[in-house]
C-alpha cells in the first residue's frame, strides 16, 4: 500500500508539471493536480477511501485564506509599495555613502547595507533588487567601481528581501506550516545579518586582493555633516524599528504592525511630497494584484495539501523515506538539491506552498525544529533567486544593466557560494536560528 501511495504522488507530481507547461497558473494548476488527487487517485488504488471533491475544496480554501495572521501579507506588500514610490533609493545611497568610504570595497557596501534596509520595508527580493539597483548601479559605475562586482553584490544582497522580516515568504510559510509568524520573523534576524558579514566580508576581502579595482576614496566629511546627508534616511530606519519592535516586545501582532507600517509610511510619503494621488492608487493596486496572486496560489495549495492528506500520499512518502535509513543531515543535503532544482523553473511561493505538505511529515521525523526549518528554505529559496533560468533577481538586473542572463549569473556565482556556506552554517549551527526567538518569549 506505502509503495502504491508513494507511486501516487509521483504521479502528482507529474501532473503538475503537465499543467504548469500547458500555461496554466500555478494556483489554478495546484487546485486541479488537488481534483486529480481526490477523485481519480481512488480508482486507481480501491483501497483508498473517497471524499466528496466539492465540500474538500470548499473547507480547504475558506480554512487556509480565512486567517487573522495572513492578513499581515497584503499590508506588508503595501507597506513596500508605497515607500518603494518615494525617493527611498535615492536617500538611501545619499545617506550610506559617506559612512562606507573607509571600508575596503567603499561604496560597494552600500549594495549590502542598503538591501538590508530595503529588505525590512519591501518583504521582496525583487523589488529590493530594482530599488537599491536603480540608484546603486548607475553611481558606482561612473565612479569607476568594478562593474561584474557591483552587479554580483546587488544581486546577492537582493535576496535579503525574502530573509530580513517583515518577509512575505515567512508569512507564506508560517501560514502553510502553521508556524507562528513572529517565531520566524525574529529567527530570520540573525542568519540576515550573518549574510550581510558575509557578503561584505567577501567585497572588503575581493577590495583587498584587487586594489587596483577599487576607486580612491572621496575626500573626508565631517560627522555633523554625515548625519545631514542621512536625514531623509534616518525616519525609515526609525520606521522600520519601530514595526519590528513592536513585534520582537510583544506590543501587537504581525498584523496589528503592519498596520503601524502602513500608516508610517503614508505619513513619511506625505512628509517627503511625494504622496500623490496617482502614487498612492498604484502603490494600492500593485499591493491588491500581488496580495491575489498569492491568495490564489495559497488556495490552490491548500485543497492540493487537504486532498493529498485524505490520500495519505504525504504519511506514505515520509515513511518510505524513514525507511531507507537515511541521516538528518543526508535529508537537508537532498532538500537542498531538490528546492535548487524546483527554483530552476518556480518562484519562491510556489515552491513553498507546493512541497511543505509532503515535506513537513519527513522534517518532523527527523526531529528538526519547524522554526529553524523556515528559515532553512527561506535560504534556499533565495538561493533560487539567483539560479537560472527563473532566478527573478537575475531578470530584475539584466533589464538593469542590459546584460545577458548567463553574464549576470556568472557574476552573481561568488554570491551564491556564500549563501551555500551560509546554509551550512546553520545546519551545523542551528542555534543561529533557534536562540534568539526562543530567548525573547521566554521573558
Amino acid at each position: 500500500m506505502e509503495l502504491a501511495l508513494t507511486e501516487a504522488g509521483l504521479l502528482l507530481l507529474v501532473c503538475l508539471f503537465f499543467f504548469l507547461g500547458l500555461g496554466v497558473w500555478i494556483g489554478l494548476a495546484l487546485a486541479m493536480v488537488g481534483l486529480v488527487g481526490i477523485v481519480a487517485l481512488p480508482m486507481l488504488i480501491p483501497a483508498m477511501p473517497t471524499f466528496p471533491a466539492e465540500k474538500v475544496m470548499g473547507t480547504a480554501i475558506w480554512q487556509s485564506l480565512a486567517s487573522w495572521t495572513l492578513a499581515a501579507l497584503p499590508l506588508f506588500i503595501w507597506m513596500g509599495e508605497i515607500l518603494f514610490r518615494t525617493k527611498l533609493s535615492e536617500d538611501m545611497f545619499r545617506g550610506l555613502a559617506p559612512w562606507v568610504q573607509r571600508l575596503p570595497g567603499r561604496l560597494m557596501h552600500v549594495n549590502v547595507i542598503g538591501c538590508g534596509i530595503f529588505a525590512a520595508v519591501s518583504g521582496s527580493s525583487a523589488a529590493t533588487a530594482a530599488t537599491i539597483g536603480k540608484m546603486s548601479l548607475p553611481a558606482l559605475t561612473q565612479r569607476g567601481y568594478h562593474v561584474p562586482m557591483a552587479i554580483g553584490s546587488l544581486a546577492g544582497a537582493g535576496t535579503l528581501g525574502l530573509l530580513i522580516p517583515p518577509s512575505i515568504v515567512m508569512i507564506v510559510y508560517g501560514v502553510a506550516a502553521e508556524v507562528s509568524i513572529v517565531r520566524l520573523f525574529i529567527a530570520g534576524v540573525l542568519p540576515g545579518v550573518m549574510l550581510m558579514v558575509l557578503f561584505s566580508g567577501y567585497i572588503a576581502v575581493w577590495s583587498l586582493l584587487n586594489p587596483s579595482l577599487t576607486p580612491p576614496a572621496d575626500p573626508p566629511m565631517p560627522f555633523l555633516r554625515k548625519v545631514r546627508e542621512s536625514g531623509q534616511l534616518i525616519p525609515v530606519v526609525l520606521l522600520i524599528a519601530f514595526v519590528m519592535g513592536s513585534i520582537y516586545l510583544g506590543w501587537a501582532t504581525a498584523t496589528e504592525a503592519a498596520v503601524f507600517g502602513v500608516v508610517g509610511a503614508l505619513a513619511l510619503s506625505a512628509w517627503g511630497r511625494s504622496l500623490t494621488w496617482s502614487s498612492f492608487t498604484d502603490s494600492l493596486m500593485g499591493a491588491v494584484r500581488l496580495s491575489c496572486m498569492i491568495n490564489l496560489i495559497l488556495a490552490g495549495a491548500a485543497f492540493l495539501t487537504q486532498a493529498m492528506a485524505y490520500s495519505g500520499v504525504p504519511a506514505a512518502m515520509a515513511a518510505w523515506v524513514g525507511s531507507q535509513g537515511f541521516s538528518p543531515y543526508m535529508i537537508i543535503l537532498c532538500l537542498t538539491v531538490i528546492y535548487l532544482i524546483l527554483g530552476c523553473f518556480i518562484d519562491g511561493i510556489s515552491m513553498i506552498v507546493l512541497t511543505v505538505s509532503v515535506v513537513l511529515p519527513i522534517i518532523q521525523g527527523t526531529g528538526f525544529d519547524l522554526v529553524w526549518f523556515g528559515i532553512f528554505i527561506v535560504l534556499v529559496v533565495e538561493m533560487a533567486q539567483i539560479t537560472p533560468p527563473v532566478g527573478f533577481n537575475l531578470f530584475v538586473l539584466q533589464g538593469l544593466t542590459g546584460k545577458g542572463i548567463f553574464e549576470v549569473t556568472r557574476y552573481t556565482l561568488p554570491f551564491f557560494i556564500l549563501m551555500l556556506v551560509g546554509v551550512m552554517i546553520v545546519t551545523v549551527f542551528p542555534a543561529i536560528v533557534t536562540w534568539l526567538p526562543q530567548s525573547m518569549l521566554a521573558r
